[in-house]
């Protein structure tokens, strides 16, 4: 016997247009480095509960060979105006990061307020995330606060929905 797919949870309700598989091409940049881009997958989906799962991934775009890759958790806190959301990461490189902010006018801006490093990660001092979706397009950006260079913009990608929601 299969399972039924998960129901929406009420909380959820405005970050569901979020929820599905998208994919597109992002550019990076940061003081010390050399300029980038990359390709990109990000997946939002759902599990009936107050949460949705998030998935990410990038690759090179003319190798596709892998750049970086993250998991974690998108939380709701229900019954909050504007809707507050807590994002937990955590990447292969020996990072977890605790977000926290709002969803306020479709642009769902997190600060982490953690990030904690393995002894052998390059360690960051802040991160900040901003997702929105304007004419069917995700927009994601990320500035950081690393190596003793104060919160400076380091990504940029423009994601396309690939897959339907589940």
């Amino acid at each position: 016997m299969s399972a039924a797919p998960p129901r929406s949870h009420p909380a959820l309700a405005p970050l569901l247009e979020m929820v599905g598989t998208w994919e597109g091409e992002g550019s990076g940049d940061y003081p010390g480095i050399s300029p980038f881009r990359y390709g990109e997958r990000l997946v939002f989906a759902q599990v009936g509960r107050p949460f949705l799962t998030y998935a990410q991934r990038t690759w090179h775009p003319e190798s596709g060979a892998p750049m970086h890759a993250e998991s974690g958790y998108l939380r709701v806190v229900p019954e909050t105006s504007p809707l507050r959301v807590e994002l937990v990461v955590a990447q292969p490189t020996g990072l977890v990061e605790v977000d926290e902010g709002e969803l306020r006018d479709g642009v769902l801006d997190l600060v982490s307020t953690a990030v904690a490093a393995t002894s052998t990660a390059t360690p960051v001092d802040r991160v900040r995330r901003r997702l929105w979706i304007e004419n069917d397009v995700l927009h994601v950006t990320l500035a950081m606060a690393a190596g003793g260079v104060s919160e400076t913009d380091h990504l940029y990608s423009r994601l396309h929905r690939v897959a339907a929601a589940n």
